[in-house]
């Protein structure tokens, strides 16, 4: 007995210096990261963060199969922690029980009922990774996923005998009526002698402590290594606004050649982006959802960050050593390290992305997989100049005219005439209404596009028939610098947002109205970064709002069958979709269906990200997968509620040759459709929100306000 607990306590020491050991190395390889401020601030949200991602495996359950079978191994552990401190003291006391709880029947019951649920769960993984094989363990260690998945169904079975043993030999501490498994397998031993009880017992406890220790090291060296640290990666999450990116704030007069910028060396990378690559769990959710992969493009979120990580503990070992001798051994081994791009990760893959956010909105331990990406696009651009040619005239663009179609500031004005049919619209200048309601943000899509072009001109003919009183910046307004931004150009989005941000606060501007998600997801969520801070309304949401409040009534049938395309900006990135759902459905006649992607779950139009002024020259056009999916829900109508994404499906349909079987159209144009058949349906009213006149009435065209028959305008 003194002999098993002499090699016992040895064995546990060994495991624990290996695992010091390799942990050291690992709190190393951090610090090989550029420093970043990920201070928590937000202590509520971190500590709701833990309970719902962490403790509640939210985003696992998003799955329901794989979610369940993982919820219930996470709480196996956490439960089960128990038995395993039961093991180890029972090798140093016979009988040996937890203090206060080790004799409560429940807590038994919970192990016994945990035991059972995770030997099921370990099963269902075994056949969804050796039967099924989903594509999203493409690329995956799935060895390591073997190992593991054998290891933990070791350590219940020798939980299950060693009770099973415990209760033969009459050591067992709870009662076993709370302890059903436990006692069934206890049955197993009724046959044999005391003594055999007793060797039986020794050695399933030993080959369960054996099997734990193993465990416990060989975790730091696997893809498992996100039991440990997938807790702190959820507490580093980010608390900027999803949509937000990281900024950089550059001197754009003290700019030099030699300055470095984002990502173009493994240790460029920051500690929390090679955190994300230790809590990978390489399962592969980010990977199923990523639009650029499901249409055969190069790029898979997973693997991307697998990719990272493998180079960074090829190289971790050596760059630890010569930071250990010092600074100059360091920096000359850094400067001998391979690129990021293209030998880690292949340049076709950053310019892959759309910057739609389904990879962070997949993945169940909270990785970043965009910021990592934008730190390889912003070295490729600003440090390397080195990025598909096409991007070069949207670049130049937006440098040399304010907008990435290259049009002159006057031609901002264009959309205001409408087409041969319809009457201009006369729409003042924020300077010339200082006090309106809301400024409209037109945007680039909205000024310089043609299909575009009728929507915002909907879009303002709606706001008028409301009473709304609104301006716009004109030809003063120019690009929000989202393009430039999403390319790697963030010194071109900088000079954009600083030149903005001044002309919005030197006409005291509070609240912004626009047509486009990425205009509002920049003006709202990553103007702040830089001083300028507004309320922003997606036209979507403005809409629902109007109608709600009943300054506009659709009344005229859309007998129409409807669906809608959520836009990333929107769903995903702010959580923006009831508005346009709910404009739809009070428009009589319509039947809205459902895409089958919607929400959280949005698939991309592929133009995010500055894919817009990108060609696709791999797999299939991510346009053509959304409106192939569009088209079979056989609805009549697409309803969209961004500019781009009203380019991209609409060119989708066209291609397809169903124009005559669907169309896209903006919600604010359905809306409008349905009021201009009934136009007594709708209330104009004055500037201060109280009903006027009826909007059949002839209304000022620079204020949208009704005009009555004493009013002293209709004199002049």
């Amino acid at each position: 007995m003194l002999f098993e607990k002499i090699l016992m306590t040895l064995l546990i020491l060994a495991t624990l210096a290996a695992f010091a050991s390799r942990s050291r190395d690992l709190l190393g390889y951090l610090q090989l990261g550029k420093d970043e401020d990920r201070k928590p601030r937000d202590w509520g949200r971190k500590f709701k963060d833990q309970l719902v991602v962490v403790f509640g495996q939210r985003k696992l359950l998003q799955w329901s199969i794989p979610g369940i079978m993982h919820f219930f191994i996470f709480w196996g552990f956490v439960i089960l922690f128990t038995t395993i401190i039961e093991a180890f003291g029972a090798v140093y006391q016979e009988g040996f029980h937890l203090p206060l709880i080790g004799r409560w029947g429940p807590l038994g019951a919970l192990q016994d009922f945990f035991v059972i649920a995770v030997l099921a769960s370990i099963a269902v993984a075994f056949i969804i990774r050796k039967i099924q094989r989903p594509g999203r363990f493409r690329g995956s260690h799935v060895k390591e996923a073997d190992y593991i998945l054998v290891a933990i169904t070791g350590i219940m079975i020798t939980i299950l005998f060693t009770r099973g043993a415990e209760i033969s030999l009459g050591h067992f501490p709870y009662d076993t009526r709370w302890t059903p498994a436990s006692d069934a397998t206890a049955a197993l031993f009724e046959g044999f002698s005391l003594a055999t009880r007793e060797a039986l017992d020794t050695v399933f406890l030993w080959w369960h402590s054996l099997i734990i220790l193993a465990f416990l090291v060989y975790i730091t060296y696997s893809k498992h290594l996100h039991i440990i640290t997938a807790g702190f990666n959820v507490l580093f999450t980010s608390e900027r606004p999803k949509g937000a990116l990281k900024p950089m704030y550059i001197d754009i007069e003290q700019m030099s050649e030699d300055d470095q910028f984002g990502a173009g060396k493994i240790t460029d990378l920051t500690w929390k982006q090679i955190l994300d690559g230790m809590t990978c769990t390489e399962c592969g959710r980010c990977q199923s959802q990523c639009p650029a992969w499901n249409t055969g493009k190069p790029l898979s979120p997973k693997l991307l960050i697998m990719d990272e990580r493998d180079a960074l503990f090829e190289h971790g070992p050596a760059l630890l050593k010569a930071k250990r001798s010092g600074e100059e051994a360091f920096q000359q081994l850094v400067g001998q390290l391979e690129p990021l791009n293209p030998a880690v990760v292949e340049d076709e893959v950053i310019w892959d992305c759309t910057t739609c956010g389904a990879c962070v909105q997949a993945c169940p331990v909270n990785i970043e997989h965009i910021d990592h990406i934008m730190d390889m696009r912003r070295n490729l651009v600003m440090g390397e100049s080195r990025f598909p040619k096409e991007m070069q005239p949207a670049l130049q663009n937006l440098e040399n005219t304010g907008n990435p179609w290259g049009q002159p500031p006057q031609a901002r004005l264009e959309w205001m005439k409408g087409t041969a049919k319809q009457e201009e619209l006369k729409i003042p200048h924020i300077s010339e209404a200082p006090n309106a309601e809301v400024l409209f943000w037109v945007g680039c899509a909205g000024a310089f596009d043609d299909r575009n072009k009728k929507v915002v001109y909907d879009f303002a003919k709606l706001m008028q028939i409301a009473g709304v009183s609104f301006a716009v910046l004109g030809a003063d307004e120019a690009c929000n610098g989202d393009p430039a931004r999403r390319m790697g150009a963030e010194y071109v989005y900088q000079m954009l947002a600083e030149q903005n941000i001044q002309l919005l606060k030197e006409h005291k501007v509070k609240k912004i109205v626009t047509t486009c998600p990425h205009c509002f997801n920049t003006l709202f969520n990553e103007y702040p970064q830089f001083g300028g801070t507004f309320e922003v309304v997606h036209h979507t949401e403005y809409l629902a709002e109007l109608v709600d409040k009943g300054r506009l009534r659709p009344k005229g049938e859309i007998q129409k069958k409807v669906t809608y395309h959520d836009p990333c900006y929107n769903a995903r990135h702010n959580d923006l979709w009831k508005g346009a759902r709910e404009v739809i459905e009070a428009i009589p006649g319509t039947e809205y269906e459902e895409l089958h992607r919607h929400g959280h779950t949005t698939f991309c139009c592929g133009a995010g990200g500055g894919r817009m002024w990108m060609e696709e020259r791999m797999g299939k056009k991510m346009n053509m997968e959304r409106t192939d999916e569009a088209l079979a829900s056989a609805s009549e109508t697409l309803a969209v509620g961004c500019p781009f994404c009203n380019i991209m499906l609409a060119d989708g349909v066209t291609e397809r040759h169903a124009d005559s079987q669907m169309q896209v159209r903006d919600v604010a144009q359905l809306l409008l459709q349905s009021i201009e058949f009934h136009p007594e349906s709708s209330v104009a009213r004055n500037g201060n929100g109280t009903e006027g006149y009826p909007a059949t009435q002839e209304t000022d065209q620079m204020t949208g306000q009704a005009i009555g028959p004493d009013d002293p305008q209709t004199t002049e």
